[in-house]
């Protein structure tokens, strides 16, 4: 199988998701891709002092690329929709700086966190890979777990779509479990699947609390895409190295954690060769539901079964 290479550069850089994107790339299913990524706010280089901004990529759209800067469309021949496409992660590297804010605007969250007035808060982040650790300028250090929180393709409507909420095709799910050993599970709903790319975090909790990460430019991001016509799926599920897990997305997080069950219950199923009352049993006592973000616009919830929950 080939490997491709791709670069930040205009002709590979959107910050929209839209099935009308002409592909950067083209593969085959069972290529590899390495890429090399921006962070999500299209700075080119660190923050000079906290809330000073950085330099950023240009020329930009301001329609079409207001949103995370993503690499590709990288098409893959053959795909069709109603395929699944798999993605595995197989190498994710921040470069050596990184930067987070919290505060300072008015939203719902802020403002009930008390949180909403002036001055914002930046932090900026030295980024130690073979440490594995990330430091900011008060002192507080971090563990890296590196991942991307933009893999996705657009949904079968035309149009512009936004890169914030995250869709049954992926995009914005902001799971930090998505990390390098992990495969990726997408429902395609576009010709040749139109895969994207983006929004590095270096370290991130549950719920991206303050609305972001550590965002990270990704030296290098190695991935192998493939087809599979004989896995038809409703929503995003992955298998990585904490287990196997189901993501759901929804404005109302309760909706969101029963999505992602629901999914758990039809991998059970798969898996097992139960059915939905004896996966919903074994789900109770073996499953966990985790909050994967809740800062999108559409709440992000996913279900995981570690790999020795059940036997």
């Amino acid at each position: 199988m080939a490997q491709h290479q791709l670069e930040p550069s205009r002709a590979t850089l959107h910050g929209h998701f839209s099935r009308d994107l002409p592909p950067a790339l083209t593969v085959d299913s069972g290529d590899t891709v390495v890429v090399r990524t921006l962070d999500a706010g299209w700075n080119l280089e660190r923050h000079s002092a906290p809330g000073v901004r950085a330099r950023q990529f240009e020329p930009r759209d301001p329609r079409l690329d207001d949103g995370h800067a993503l690499c590709g469309p990288i098409a893959v021949r053959g795909a069709r929709p109603g395929d699944t496409l798999e993605v595995e992660i197989r190498e994710v590297r921040p470069t050596d700086w990184g930067w987070n804010a919290a505060g300072g605007v008015r939203s719902e969250l802020n403002v009930r966190l008390g949180v909403d007035g002036e001055p914002r808060i930046h932090m900026l982040w030295s980024i130690a890979g073979d440490r594995k650790t990330a430091t900011n300028q008060y002192g507080h250090t971090v563990r890296l777990r590196p991942f991307l929180g933009v893999m996705g393709m657009p949904p079968r409507e035309h149009g512009v779509h936004s890169t914030t909420p995250p869709r049954r095709t992926g995009g914005n799910m902001d799971c930090k479990e998505l990390v390098a050993g992990s495969r990726l599970f997408l429902p395609i709903e576009v010709p040749d699947a139109l895969f994207s790319l983006g929004d590095g975090h270096a370290a991130q909790g549950d719920g991206e609390a303050s609305t972001i990460a550590i965002e990270t430019p990704m030296e290098r991001v190695e991935l192998v895409l493939r087809v599979h016509g004989d896995m038809p799926i409703r929503m995003p599920r992955a298998e990585t190295p904490a287990g196997w897990l189901t993501l759901g997305f929804h404005h109302d997080l309760d909706e969101a954690t029963h999505i992602a069950l629901a999914g758990m219950l039809d991998l059970l199923g798969e898996r097992f060769d139960v059915g939905r009352k004896e996966a919903l049993a074994l789900a109770s006592v073996a499953v966990d539901l985790r909050v994967s973000q809740i800062v999108n616009e559409v709440r992000g919830a996913h279900a995981l079964l570690a790999p020795d929950a059940i036997s």
